[in-house]
């Protein structure tokens, strides 16, 4: 089952569904105020209540709603840096422990929205990415236990302002709007073997990124096993598992987003996440002046 956050066009309510091949049937409005968004439903612990919803007819075609990130609201969201061979070659990483940071809820935008390039920066990176939701929360999570607490998957792009990176890892991540979240969850069950999707990003239409989560050096269960060591996760929770080699920064000569491109990251069995890329507006600029 495919479940979206959205928004539908002249409401100011935002809600979820179910995401079908022609639309969307509107969940949220069928429980009314019982479950807010996605991430109620899942602290509740109701994803099962969704299932019998699953045979109504779409309230919505996809032209008619606007895709909101599928968890619009995280507590936490754990970005893990160089988890693929090709990337830790590309930065010559030689450090073996998971490199992590955070991002924040604001830093996200949905499917088919604009990610927005900083006026401050001229070296917007793409970061094509499976992202994991966490469902049923928990501290110090074994391993073997760390598939039941994941209610699904998505696509990530993790933009990147690169030099803002050097000294804060931090900065780099957390621009309004550089990072992008979506289209939809895909549940659990419908993706059997999470270790055996291929991962690409494309830019304009041409493929810049390519690999299979099967080669992440460290795998989903090993994941959430060390982060829930440190930090308790809860239902709504994400984690970015990871970009392949191939990023902008690295690349000779250098590539990185700028207003008018278009950014879509495809994993296979999940979905295509596309967004063009806009400069900040000008209004945003004239109030950091004042």
């Amino acid at each position: 089952m495919k479940l979206v956050s959205f928004r539908a066009q002249g409401s100011e309510l935002n809600s979820y569904g179910i995401a079908r091949e022609n639309g969307v049937v509107d969940v949220g409005a069928r429980m009314g105020c019982k479950y807010t968004d996605m991430k109620a439903l899942l602290a509740a612990n109701a994803m099962d209540s969704v299932f019998e919803f699953s045979g109504e007819c779409i309230d919505f075609s996809f032209d008619e709603i606007t895709f909101l990130p599928v968890i619009g609201n995280p507590g936490k969201i754990f970005g893990v840096g160089m988890n693929y061979q090709d990337k830790r070659v590309e930065f010559a990483e030689s450090n073996p422990a998971p490199t992590l940071f955070v991002r924040f809820a604001d830093s996200q935008t949905g499917h088919m929205e604009d990610v927005i390039k900083p006026a401050e920066t001229q070296e917007l990176d793409y970061e094509g990415e499976l992202a994991i939701v966490i469902g049923q929360g928990g501290k110090r999570i074994r391993r073997e236990d760390a598939y039941s607490h994941i209610a699904g998957y998505s696509c990530y792009m993790d933009g990147s302002v690169r030099d803002w990176q050097h000294a804060w890892f931090t900065a780099g991540k957390n621009w309004p709007r550089t990072g992008a979240f979506g289209p939809w969850l895909v549940t659990r069950e419908e993706i059997v073997q999470p270790h055996n999707l291929t991962i690409e990003t494309f830019l304009n239409g041409q493929r810049v990124q390519y690999d299979n989560t099967g080669n992440m050096i460290r795998h989903i269960p090993e994941l959430v096993e060390y982060i829930s060591t440190f930090s308790e996760l809860a239902p709504g929770d994400v984690i970015l598992t990871g970009s392949p080699g191939g990023v902008g920064k690295k690349r000779v000569p250098q590539l990185f987003l700028q207003p008018g491109d278009t950014v879509e990251v495809r994993i296979q069995n999940i979905g295509s996440l596309k967004n063009h890329v806009i400069a900040e507006a000008k209004e945003s600029l004239e109030m950091k002046a004042v």
